[in-house]
């Protein structure tokens, strides 16, 4: 290997799980993603997976994306989404804008820090 970039689609390198069903089979998988793209990923698991099977991915904050087992190579595997997908929505901690709103409003006052208290009113020890 050259060590130079020849693939045309950025990839972001990451680790976060992700469940897998393949379309022959009822039952999820949990497979690590070693790397994710708008269009496809690479993951790794005990996954008897082929090319060309099609498989559903759950992926967080995005949720089922379907696609293709592109490639296999030991227990790595690369899929190609049948559409692209912001992949960036999976690196954000899960509903994180929904439970800080939801948080905010929920927090009784004896949760919150008072205010600062005003300078001109403190006393010189």
């Amino acid at each position: 290997m050259t060590g130079v970039e020849t693939r045309s689609v950025a990839r972001d390198s990451l680790f976060l799980l992700a469940d897998i069903r393949i379309e022959q089979g009822a039952e999820a998988n949990r497979v690590r993603v070693r790397n994710l793209s708008d269009g496809g990923m690479m993951a790794e698991g005990n996954l008897k997976v082929k090319r060309g099977h099609r498989v559903d991915v759950e992926l967080r904050n995005i949720g089922s994306v379907p696609g293709t087992v592109a490639w296999v190579q030991d227990d790595r595997f690369g899929i190609a989404f049948d559409e692209e997908i912001d992949s960036q929505k999976a690196r954000r901690p899960l509903g994180a804008a929904e439970v800080a709103s939801l948080a905010a409003a929920e927090l009784s006052r004896a949760h919150r820090a008072p205010p600062p208290p005003e300078t001109a009113k403190l006393r010189k020890l």
